[in-house]
């Protein structure tokens, strides 16, 4: 039976289901809930000098039916007395002592971090996060992103706050920023426990095209907010990935950015992340949605022998390489299941518009089942990612598995194009329609029958 225990960087927790610093972990009352439900642990909404919020503060960006695929604030850290999140975390410690809370941080001066580290701690937080990217409000101030952005001032502050600190320290770096791994050594050069990534990426979502202004509307104005949601996966999975693989690193990593299942927690875990944080998700659908990502990742783990998170960690990191290390002779061609094919035609409009002229269509008007143009499919994969049929659209190996031959190793053996018309070009080896041939309504090339 699979072991959900983590003890991430020295903070220990029942399962690696956090929640990150946001409105969800703006209470005691909340994380009281979270904890009674199943989360592991919680990243306390980010405390420092209290603010002023406005309202609006959110917007969204909706695919389709799918609402929420990306989320925007504008809100900033706690509004609430110090004082009474202090005596919250005291609260909530003594009703869980076994989950891990975590006090988010977030001041300007030396002695202000000095101070609430040593308050954080004195309320029992098991573990400080330091907010280094928050792109909005707070960065205008000379903190959040504006700290993150800039290594030399976030080693300075780690350091500041490793001279007191007794509890683990997690720096939360920003994802805006061209590479996140700089960052991430200054936190480790500073004396920082762990990483957790990524922050929220600067963003507008939209625009109301009748009044002019974006969303979210504040009294006829707006500004950016930070944006996350599950559309922010893929940058966050990047950068984890960035971050795992850098030797001089090294350091435990949260992941975060668009975790909403068990799966997504997953990927981010093979990709180098020792646990997960979550937000928009529960901001979506609440906390319950716990109970269905312990259950499937323990059923994941079971299925794959893994008896604890650790033996995950991080599984996946040898598979991603730079791309001149890929194989070169590896080929592979799309396949059509005529059987599960619904004549919908969209791979072929898709290949035949936006990729590479490698599907066609029968010259029988009561055939509408594609085909596909073997000599020159290149094996992009984009007609298998358009199907609406779940495995009607499958990639079929067609080279003979015995040979290997990377970028790298071509360029130094000197066979690479190096003229603008050298013959070692790879679009000179499959068809490619006459311009003309795009004001014919059928050419031989796309239509049998």
């Amino acid at each position: 039976m699979a072991n959900l225990f983590t003890n991430f960087a020295g903070i220990k927790s029942p399962n690696p289901f956090w929640l990150a610093s946001a409105p969800p972990t703006n209470s005691g009352y909340q994380i009281m809930k979270a904890f009674d439900t199943g989360w592991g642990g919680a990243v306390w909404k980010t405390l420092g000098v209290p603010v002023v919020n406005v309202s609006s503060r959110y917007g969204s960006v909706n695919y389709r039916d799918t609402r929420m695929m990306g989320f925007n604030n504008i809100e900033l850290i706690t509004d609430r007395p110090l004082a009474d999140n202090l005596r919250e975390i005291e609260e909530v410690k003594k009703r869980f002592p076994d989950h891990a809370v975590i006090a988010s941080l977030m001041v300007e001066s030396r002695a202000e971090w000095h101070q609430i580290v040593k308050d954080a701690e004195n309320a029992g937080s098991d573990g400080i996060e330091l907010n280094f990217g928050c792109p909005h409000g707070m960065c205008e101030r000379g903190m959040g992103s504006a700290v993150g952005q800039e290594p030399k001032i976030l080693k300075m502050i780690v350091e500041w706050v490793m001279e007191v600190a007794t509890i683990p320290v997690i720096v939360k770096l920003t994802p805006n920023i061209s590479d996140i791994t700089r960052p991430a050594l200054a936190a480790k050069e500073g004396g920082a426990n762990a990483v957790s990534l990524i922050n929220t990426i600067q963003s507008i979502v939209g625009v109301d095209i009748d009044n002019f202004v974006p969303y979210p509307i504040v009294d006829g104005k707006s500004t950016n907010g930070g944006y996350c949601g599950p559309a922010v996966k893929p940058i966050a999975l990047n950068m984890t990935k960035n971050v795992a693989q850098h030797p001089g690193v090294q350091l435990p990593i949260s992941g975060i950015g668009g975790v909403e299942t068990w799966r997504d927690a997953v990927e981010f875990m093979l990709l180098g992340a020792s646990n997960v944080q979550v937000c928009t998700a529960v901001m979506h659908y609440g906390f319950g949605i716990i109970r269905e990502m312990k259950r499937g990742l323990e059923d994941y783990m079971d299925q794959k022998g893994f008896a604890t998170i650790d033996e995950m960690v991080g599984k996946a990191l040898p598979n991603v390489m730079h791309w001149e290390d890929l194989n070169l002779k590896y080929k592979v061609v799309a396949d059509i299941n005529e059987d599960k094919c619904i004549g919908c035609q969209l791979c072929y409009t898709a290949c035949e518009d936006g990729a590479h002229q490698a599907i066609g269509l029968s010259s029988d008007p009561l055939n509408r089942t594609p085909f596909i143009i073997e000599e020159n499919c290149v094996g992009c994969n984009l007609c298998s990612l358009v199907c609406p049929v779940e495995n009607c659209i499958t990639m079929k190996r067609k080279d003979d598995q015995t040979q290997h031959l990377t970028w790298k190793e071509r360029t130094a053996a000197n066979n690479v194009p190096t003229t603008f018309n050298d013959p070692l070009a790879g679009g000179l080896h499959h068809w490619v329609p006459e311009p003309m041939d795009a004001f014919k309504t059928k050419t031989p090339k796309h239509y049998k029958g």
